[in-house]
């Protein structure tokens, strides 16, 4: 095994694969990233090659599978690997090593890569339905979340042992989608950004709220937190200090500091404990207007019979934000609606008390929930009308910002 060629210039990727039955996928992924112009850095735990070969993945990534911290001819392939990753994907990662990574575990090239890097790390879980659903395995994600770790959870479909469940690695387009993403996101802050939002703070909202009604069931939303995490992306790439309240697990610059929720109660905590400091405040959430009264703690079967839900209004964080709001602050809300109606978003502007509403039909077949590009009409407290035809949601946060960034220097606002 030789020493890593030094390559400036070039968006690198260490690929780490587990051992998990799933490994043989990260051979496509590696494919599908060199065939982008990503350079591919393979490195396997000893597991991992009771999978696959690992002369496979050398030959593909013309780079040397790294497996051992000893018998290199470089005495610290960890740091090495760790300076040289613009990216850490690890795929697939099983139970024990997230584990590993939640508790700061560095037993092998691989885990030591990881602690000794300051690159974002990408975990992609895959494990059967019972580990997956383990309180432990919970409690490990969650731990990864909250340091800013992006986890892809697994999907449902076939599994090992001709199983079925939650649990299989998530689709290789997927994968390769979030790598790319973040690539983007990493590289287009080095150029073709101005840099007009330094010294500000901007606070960001996303995803769909989830409102428990039993152990197992929630009412919650089509929203995939896209729009929310472009808008989070364009503000960091501006130079603003970004803080993110979100639901989902979305990519994000590795600076941008994300908070993990459910519910909207949760959300309207977590959200007031940064609005104070914000200058920038962009309600991109789709937030429950409603949520059960009473949540079982077990779960209810059909054989209870008849299911009814009693519901009451969850609290209107956009309005509460609105009120105690401080002078200088610029407050963006949402209006998903059927339609483009403006007078409906313009009352809700109103009503609510913010200076801009960004209105989106949710009926648009290429835009929307869970679809890359948006359409959407930009209204303002002062009279103003933008409307933003069909474009990418990074092109819509774009001209989301450029808007706040407006109003936030009109002193007479």
């Amino acid at each position: 095994m030789t020493c890593l060629p030094d390559r400036q210039g070039d968006f690198t990727v260490v690929l780490g694969i587990t051992g998990g039955i799933a490994a043989y996928k990260a051979v496509e992924v590696a494919r599908r990233l060199i065939d982008k112009g990503i350079v591919v850095l393979p490195v396997m735990t000893d597991e991992a090659a009771q999978f696959i070969p690992p002369l496979t993945l050398s030959a593909l990534c013309s780079e040397p599978v790294q497996s051992s911290l000893f018998g290199s001819p470089d005495p610290i392939p960890h740091t090495r690997l760790a300076r040289r990753a613009d990216v850490i994907a690890i795929v697939p990662a099983t139970a024990n090593f997230i584990a590993k990574l939640a508790c700061g575990i560095a037993d092998d090239l691989l885990s030591t890569t990881v602690l000794a890097s300051k690159a974002p790390i990408i975990v992609c879980a895959a494990m059967h339905t019972e580990m997956w659903e383990n309180a432990a395995v919970v409690q490990n994600v969650k731990v990864l979340q909250s340091r800013g770790i992006h986890v892809i959870p697994p999907d449902e479909g076939r599994l090992a042992g001709g199983d079925s469940g939650v649990g299989r690695l998530a689709t290789v387009d997927a994968i390769v989608e979030h790598i790319e993403s973040l690539a983007g996101a990493i590289e287009g802050g080095s150029h073709d950004v101005a840099r007009d939002l330094v010294g500000y703070k901007v606070l960001v909202t996303a995803g769909g709220t989830r409102e428990p009604i039993d152990a197992v069931r929630v009412i919650t939303n089509r929203s995939s937190g896209r729009q929310g995490y472009a808008v989070a992306t364009n503000a960091y790439l501006r130079g603003a200090e970004v803080t993110m309240v979100t639901t989902v697990d979305g990519v994000a610059p590795p600076d941008v500091q994300r908070v993990f929720v459910d519910t909207a109660a949760e959300m309207e905590r977590e959200t007031l404990k940064y609005s104070a400091t914000a200058d920038i405040i962009v309600m991109a959430a789709a937030v429950a207007d409603f949520r059960p009264i009473a949540q079982s703690n077990t779960k209810l079967h059909r054989s209870g019979g008849t299911l009814q839900l009693q519901l009451e209004p969850t609290s209107d964080i956009l309005a509460r934000l609105a009120k105690e709001r401080t002078p200088d602050q610029v407050i963006v809300g949402f209006a998903a609606e059927i339609g483009l109606d403006e007078e409906s978003a313009r009352n809700k502007l109103v009503a609510k008390g913010v200076d801009i509403i960004v209105l989106n039909d949710i009926t648009l077949p290429q835009a929307g929930f869970d679809s890359p590009n948006n359409e959407v009409v930009i209204l303002g407290s002062n009279g103003a009308r933008l409307k933003v035809p069909l474009s990418s949601k990074d092109a819509v946060a774009s001209v989301i910002m450029d808007t706040a960034l407006e109003r936030l220097k009109d002193t007479d606002r």
